[in-house]
């Protein structure tokens, strides 16, 4: 009996040490795992910024290409325009394959989580070799790309606003005050006041610059319809039955003061209302600066929607384990898959064999328009999210009130 003893109470002094051993493991390989998706976005970077040198300097170099039959000197197939969208198929392809090589991973011991985290040196490889595959592929294909890459940037804006929103509702749960859980709220006060006197604050500076006078009719236009949202959006918050406070619509009014801002920034420098005319005709460091932004908020724009799966979840109510992995793999994968057809279509102001000018980004009428729609959906999508629980809630009692009615004559 001592014998069998003995074992038994070793076994049990050993299973918390496997355990903790467990922990340390998987403590480990989430380390990793949280590390991988920061150099995924540092290569993404790097991407966007050898798009860009391609478009503006790649026509220096032409001897490199002089030896890829497809590549020809004379319609720049491999640098301008061409360039780019050759080298967003490179950045597209090695996502795609990322997707699809980690797809289904859910525990961190997986074979696809090492995958994810570690081989950096095949990964490395595969990136290279995607890039330069694609300036083997001919012009027309490229061409075909070019297309799809407008659609699927726009899928991309898509999936950013979804986010955008469902950060949104995280800042209004998080941070007002909530009576059942006696919750104060001042930093959301506080955040609300902010954002209330960004929101009304950059509507009155749109219009003393870019509207201050008569004539800029279209400006007047952009800014006055998006100070309407903007009051519409504050309004449907504080109704009665939705009853969403004025967070989420302070927060809303200014990201959509953003997008006038911007869209009024993109619209072509010969424009006599916009400020860039001036700017256009010479260059100095202030478009080196301009330039490096806009791509550093394109990498955090497809970063923060890579990492934000659970606001594309339906189930809600799934709970995590310790083993379980920290973000989809395969949807962060996806979205830079996208986000490389965003950003080429930013690059080339989402038009083909449309000449650009250097140390410029998403400028044009093409891209003002892509970005006053997309305004006006983002306005539309909450005001949607706002109403919808309370029609839905207001029909459910129309289909009830029947069967009440008729259970009560029974």
């Amino acid at each position: 009996m001592e014998r069998t003893a003995a074992p038994e109470g070793g076994s049990k002094g050993a299973r918390p040490e496997s355990s903790a051993r467990e922990n340390d493991a998987y403590f480990v390989r989430r380390k990793e795992s949280l590390r991988a998706r920061y150099i995924y976005g540092f290569i993404f970077f790097k991407t966007n910024l050898f798009a860009w040198f391609v478009r503006d300097y790649g026509h220096k170099f032409p001897s490199i290409l002089h030896y890829i039959s497809v590549c020809s000197m004379k319609d720049n197939d491999c640098f301008h325009e061409g360039g780019v969208l050759r080298v967003s198929f490179g950045c597209f392809i090695y996502f795609l394959l990322m997707s699809v090589t980690t797809y289904g991973a859910k525990k961190l011991h997986d074979v696809r989580n090492s995958w994810q985290s570690r081989c950096w040196a095949l990964k490395l490889v595969l990136y290279l070799a995607s890039v330069m595959v694609s300036f083997l592929f001919p012009a027309d294909f490229i061409q075909l790309y070019g297309e799809v890459a407008r659609l699927g940037a726009g899928i991309f804006l898509l999936l950013q606003l979804v986010s955008v929103i469902h950060f949104i509702a995280w800042c209004d749960n998080r941070w007002m005050p909530d009576s059942q859980t006696k919750q104060c709220g001042l930093l959301g006060l506080f955040l609300c006041t902010a954002f209330n006197i960004a929101t009304f604050g950059g509507i009155v500076l749109i219009c003393l610059i870019y509207a201050r006078d008569a004539s800029c009719i279209f400006n007047i236009f952009l800014v006055t319809w998006t100070a309407v949202l903007a009051k519409i959006m504050m309004v449907v918050s504080l109704h009665s039955k939705v009853n969403r406070g004025l967070l989420s619509s302070s927060i809303m009014g200014s990201y959509i003061v953003f997008l006038c801002w911007s869209s009024i920034q993109s619209e072509p420098p010969i424009e006599k209302c916009n400020m860039q005319k001036e700017m256009a005709e010479k260059f100095d460091w202030t478009n080196i600066i301009s330039l490096l932004i806009a791509i550093c908020a394109i990498v955090m724009a497809t970063f923060s929607t890579g990492i934000d799966s659970k606001a594309f979840q339906f189930r809600k109510d799934e709970e995590q384990s310790e083993d379980d992995i920290p973000y989809k793999y395969d949807f962060f994968h996806l979205v830079f898959a996208i986000g490389a057809m965003h950003f080429a279509m930013l690059f080339i102001n989402w038009q083909q064999d449309h000449p650009t000018r250097k140390w410029s980004i998403d400028v044009g009428w093409a891209s003002t328009w892509v970005k006053i729609v997309n305004e006006w959906f983002a306005a539309s999508l909450y005001l949607w999210k706002l109403v919808s629980p309370v029609l839905i809630h207001d029909k459910s009692l129309d289909h009830e009130d029947p069967v009440r009615l008729a259970n009560g004559s029974v």
